[in-house]
């Protein structure tokens, strides 16, 4: 094939995955075999990011260590081509063949340089033929070979470097927006510290883990931490909430599509699952999922594989599974509306969030944190709380947890024109004054009516005497009615997103 022809199959691949896919299958039709993968060197390990071929899927994602030998490690350490004969070669790493069917019988490997000259990787060109006769060994032919494997290699190696730069990107981002966000972990108390050494644990295996803890708790971002502390950090993570949308669709969210699989699939789609491969994928709200899909989700667990909508063909996937619920799967077990058996794959590593009221040693430093935060935002001075302050916040037991407390911060931020905040200034529910229905900020401020329109002030939000569910669907009522049934706006005034919004909204019968 000519350099330009080869060249130009490579440039007009755009993504990553595509682009070591195309340049591994050019290498492959240049020598007339079947088999072949791409190894990248990350510290002291060495990945097959890319293989092609039978049973190439028992490869793929092969983690070897550079203290091993293997062809590729000579190649890395050496830096130069080499040709080995499989079973043979003292250099030839034979256990991961071990379930292999197919065994390499003539190996190529070759390096992959930078433009600088450093080099990161190798790609291996297998003939398992018998003898291996088809590979074609001439000085000259090799040559070609070699010339063709440096033109991929820059490609490449362009291609890594921009996807780390984006990385990089993606973390400041994140970063800045934690720092927005209030979106740390942050704690001093006993209940805290096991979780955080639980965490460590946990995060350096690569078995499920399901996180418990009420709304409020931060399950979430404990699996961004276990998550960016596992040896899976560099590769991609994806949240789905399971209450957020309903069945179907999160089938197709999770597990992808391919064209004409339903109405409106106009094109193929890469589900979650599939996307995360070498990742993370966080199931927020597992007890919301739908019991026919949790059949489907355990075969995923077990078989390490996923079967798109209208698809006939199952893919290889390679993930974790962080789960999360606010749900007594204890109770939902009994009731069968949980699968038994998809509980156990998933509960592997069981992590307990304690609510807010059991670790209130840790309520003076969250409230320091999310004062100077938002000060910092809005671009005001800083909050003061007297002792007595943070005494009446230590004692209240905040069943909305971290999430309420952050809000309530803001709501003082806002509200509170003194700098020094004294308990007279604390509202009533909180301060433990009851003589009044509606939550304000006595001294801050007129009586708080917290939504106003054109037409007037918003109702009156009164809770005396309800129940947990009452109080739900109250104030979901109140919310919409203050924000003239606008559901995007009513779901920034309740804090969440909309389509959880909503979704709380359906199961309440609230049209």
């Amino acid at each position: 094939m000519p350099y330009v022809s080869f060249l130009k199959e490579l440039v007009g691949e755009l993504s990553i995955s595509e682009l070591q896919k195309r340049f591994l299958q050019l290498i492959l039709n240049l020598q007339n075999v079947e088999r072949g993968s791409i190894w990248i060197k990350k510290e002291d390990k060495i990945q097959c990011i890319e293989a092609e071929g039978k049973e190439s899927d028992k490869i793929l994602h092969t983690i070897l260590s550079t203290k091993s030998k293997s062809i590729v490690g000579w190649v890395l350490e050496n830096e130069e081509m080499t040709i080995a004969e499989g079973g043979v070669d003292k250099r030839h790493y034979k256990d991961i063949e071990e379930d292999l069917h197919n065994k390499s019988r003539l190996i190529l490997c070759f390096p992959l340089f930078l433009t600088s000259g450093e080099i990161y990787g190798a790609v291996q060109v297998i003939d398992t033929s018998a003898g291996g006769k088809k590979l074609n060994l001439k000085p000259e032919y090799l040559k070609i070979l070699q010339d063709m494997v440096d033109i991929g290699s820059i490609a490449l190696s362009n291609a890594l470097i921009r996807q780390k730069r984006i990385a990089q990107v993606k973390a400041l981002h994140d970063t800045i927006d934690s720092m927005y966000s209030g979106r740390f972990l942050l704690g001093v108390s006993q209940a805290f510290s096991k979780v955080m050494t639980q965490l460590a644990s946990y995060a350096v295996t690569d078995y499920p883990i399901l996180i418990y803890g009420e709304s409020g708790t931060g399950k979430e971002l404990i699996a961004r931490e276990i998550h960016r502390r596992s040896h899976r950090k560099d590769m991609p993570m994806f949240i789905q909430n399971c209450s957020a949308i309903p069945g179907p669709l999160l089938e197709s969210e999770l597990f992808g599509y391919v064209k004409g699989a339903f109405t409106g699939a106009f094109e193929n789609k890469i589900g979650l699952f599939e996307a995360s491969s070498g990742g993370t994928v966080f199931l927020d709200e597992l007890g919301e999922m739908e019991y026919a899909l949790q059949a489907k989700l355990l075969r995923v667990i077990e078989e390490s594989e996923v079967k798109p909508l209208g698809s006939n063909q199952s893919r290889k996937i390679n993930m974790r599974i962080i789960s999360a619920t606010n749900k007594d799967l204890d109770q939902a077990l009994k009731e069968g509306t949980f699968r038994q058996d998809l509980f156990y794959r998933l509960n592997v590593l069981p992590l307990f969030l304690p609510p807010l009221r059991e670790r209130r040693e840790d309520i003076p430093f969250l409230v320091e944190h999310f004062i100077n935060r938002e000060a910092r935002f809005m671009n005001c001075p800083r909050k003061k709380l007297t002792a007595d302050s943070i005494k009446q916040l230590k004692a209240y037991r905040w069943p909305g947890n971290i999430r309420e407390l952050e809000n309530f911060i803001r709501q003082l931020m806002v509200l509170c024109h003194e700098e020094i905040v004294t308990p007279a200034d604390l509202p009533s529910y909180i301060s433990g004054d009851q003589c009044g229905s509606e939550t304000h900020f006595t001294h801050c401020s007129d009586t708080f009516t917290p939504f106003t329109s054109e037409e007037g002030p918003s109702p009156t939000l009164n809770m005396e005497g309800l129940t947990w569910s009452e109080v739900e669907e109250t104030y979901a009522k109140f919310v919409l009615e203050s924000s003239d049934g606008n559901i995007s706006r009513a779901s920034k005034i309740a804090n969440v997103n909309r389509s959880t919004f909503d979704s709380r909204l359906a199961k309440l019968g609230i049209k």
